[in-house]
């Protein structure tokens, strides 16, 4: 009973409109009367009550000396509540068309804080891709995304990547990268970073829990070196494919020996602090 409490107050239903209203449902029609003594809503409160009740379409009123009440079928009620929540959500969705253009801004960088909140953002900007998505993300990260890039994919967007931590998909082009857990001791954490039509991008740390960070940007400035760095690493990704021994001859297993010429960590780790 208290579920059913708080789903009716979930579609805005009061706690004495709930009660007169499950009581209807189980007996009915009734007088005020009848309503408020089966309910436990107070005489006082019950008119009122469901005069409410009446005015929103959950309840029929029989007039006469003696008005009795029936409630609206709960199909009926469910189907009425989510036909206006639609209209609703469509009334809105054109009402704020008029603000895309502030919305879409290219000028400013944007925090994020938090890592589930870091991943919320990327789903709005998956979902808002149309011709191609980079993605470097270790495994942790890509199974939460994995719906919405499916999801894209479908509609025709390519998707493409680089994976930290072995990743399967049969719906995009996954290039596996060498050390993930040396990298992300190096680098103090998982990170990702995320290119959208080459129009946006998300970049940041994902691994520290409410302390993790990104930031978001349309800004030409940072979008363009941004996908640039995940292009570079496809580069470097397929020279491997095809030249892995000559390359590894040069340069050690997995490159290591650039690894540890270009890193700015003494003992080739970053102790991060929040």
């Amino acid at each position: 009973m208290d579920n059913i409490f708080d789903t009716l107050k979930n579609l805005h239903f009061t706690e004495y409109e709930a009660k007169a209203y499950l009581s209807l449902l189980e007996e009915s029609p009734l007088t005020g009367y009848a309503v408020a003594k089966n309910s436990g809503v107070p005489r006082s409160k019950i008119y009122e009550v469901l005069d409410n009740l009446v005015m929103r379409g959950d309840i029929l009123v029989s007039p006469g000396n003696t008005p009795q009440y029936t409630p609206v079928p709960a199909k009926e009620l469910i189907r009425n509540r989510r036909t206006k929540a639609e209209e609703n959500f469509d009334k809105a969705e054109k009402f704020f068309e008029n603000f895309e253009r502030s919305v879409h801004d290219r000028e400013n960088i944007w925090n994020i804080t938090g890592d589930t909140e870091i991943l919320d953002k990327v789903r709005t900007c998956i979902e808002a891709a149309n011709k191609r998505i980079l993605l470097e993300v270790w495994k942790e990260e890509y199974e939460v995304l994995a719906d919405d890039l499916r999801a894209a994919a479908k509609k025709g967007v390519n998707v493409t990547i680089i994976a930290y931590g072995e990743v399967e998909s049969d719906f995009a082009n996954v290039y596996l990268h060498d050390m993930s857990l040396d990298i992300t001791e190096e680098y103090g954490g998982r990170w990702l970073v995320y290119s959208g039509d080459d129009s946006e991008v998300v970049a940041g740390i994902v691994s520290l829990g409410k302390d993790s960070r990104a930031a978001w940007t349309m800004h030409v400035g940072l979008v363009m070196p941004i996908t640039e760095v995940i292009i570079h690493d496809l580069y470097l990704m397929e020279l491997l494919n095809k030249h892995r021994d000559i390359l590894e001859e040069s340069f050690g297993k997995n490159l290591i020996s650039l690894r540890h010429k270009f890193s700015i960590h003494p003992d080739f780790k970053k102790h991060y602090v929040k």
